[in-house]
């Protein structure tokens, strides 16, 4: 078995996906989540993949006391990977101090106590927001950090920046920024998959919701905007793709290979597709028609943004293998095995 990794905010969706493949890969993996968008649940389907049931902390890290207590009993740990944050653009546009509140505070309370704790290594879960809408597709690591369209966004620019400055004023800490663009999909057993507290704000799990008859109706946010069929484009990258990038990002602070003590790379596959091509893809894959209503734009949307990921596929030696088809076939999958479809 090899070296202690902690995981915050492991019970949620790309958390547990990464617990997975850290833990085949021989890693111990301490979880540390306050289930406030996951459900326990998911580490038993942690242990049906893997057969290993993995350590859990039921602990709000946004609370100093609560961080310091649980950094306090956990031994051996080499490495963070830190997921924990409120991440819906749409809710924290209605909610900003949530997402200040939370997204900040935690990751301080986190770095305060992995420095206090002697751990050197943190892999921080950003996101594409942090380039604003670009002006030139696509975007890479070099492009402008231009301003926030939404909090959640802001968050993770300001994560990024304390982050940094936090490792100028300590050279023994070390980081790598991992950017996502729009992670989709479900692990291949459909044991663990997206599946949000209360209404989703993310499309493919409104869409399998919808075709579940969960929801009555898909709401697409807008069809005026300056792209081929008028609907937002996004980078979508399967989750597992994703979860995998984050072994090589952990073992590169590991192994000492990184370059900086803060390095970002980019996660996506390079290719947008649009809203409607992500419902057309669901209705050929599934068999099912969607019930969908055209909207208005929602607050905090960008028009379109997708991922050069030469920096990642060439430094990291990482690229993506599963189609947009296969992402989105695994939700419905996942779907239909949670809500016992036939």
């Amino acid at each position: 078995m090899k070296k202690n990794i902690i995981v915050t905010g492991g019970a949620g969706y790309i958390g547990s996906h990464t617990v997975v493949e850290l833990i085949n890969c021989g890693y111990k993996v301490i979880i540390v989540d306050n289930l406030s968008n996951s459900d326990i649940s998911v580490l038993d389907g942690i242990e049906k993949i893997t057969g290993i049931k993995p350590d859990f902390y039921n602990t709000d890290l946004s609370d100093k006391i609560q961080t310091a207590k649980f950094f306090s009993k956990v031994k051996d740990a080499i490495a963070v990977i830190h997921f924990a944050a409120f991440k819906a653009v749409g809710e924290s546009v209605e909610n900003p101090l949530k997402y200040y509140s939370n997204n900040i505070n935690s990751l301080i309370n986190v770095l305060e106590a992995m420095i206090d704790n002697d751990i050197k290594n943190i892999v921080f879960s950003s996101s594409c927001t942090v380039y604003g809408q670009p002006e030139i597709l696509p975007v890479t690591e070099k492009s402008a950090i231009m301003k926030a369209d939404s909090p959640y966004g802001n968050t993770k620019q300001i994560s990024e920046e304390i982050i940094s400055e936090t490792i100028f004023s300590n050279s023994k800490l070390k980081s790598i920024s991992l950017r996502y663009f729009n992670p989709i999909g479900a692990h291949e057993s459909a044991e663990i998959g997206e599946l949000p507290v209360g209404t989703p704000n993310n499309l493919v799990p409104f869409i399998t919701q919808t075709a579940a008859g969960i929801r009555n109706e898909l709401k697409v946010y807008g069809n005026d905007y300056n792209t081929p069929d008028g609907t937002p484009i996004r980078d979508y990258i399967h989750v597992v793709d994703l979860a995998k990038a984050h072994i090589v990002a952990i073992e590169r602070l590991i192994d000492n290979k990184n370059s900086k003590n803060f390095e970002v790379f980019n996660l996506g596959t390079g290719k947008g597709n649009s809203v409607m091509e992500v419902i057309n893809t669901f209705e050929e894959v599934s068999g099912e028609k969607l019930n969908y209503k055209i909207i208005e734009r929602r607050k905090g949307d960008i028009e379109k943004i997708w991922a050069d990921t030469s920096l990642s596929n060439e430094v990291l030696g990482w690229k993506p293998e599963k189609t947009l088809h296969e992402a989105i076939l695994s939700a419905w999958i996942r779907e239909k095995k949670y809500r016992n479809i036939k």
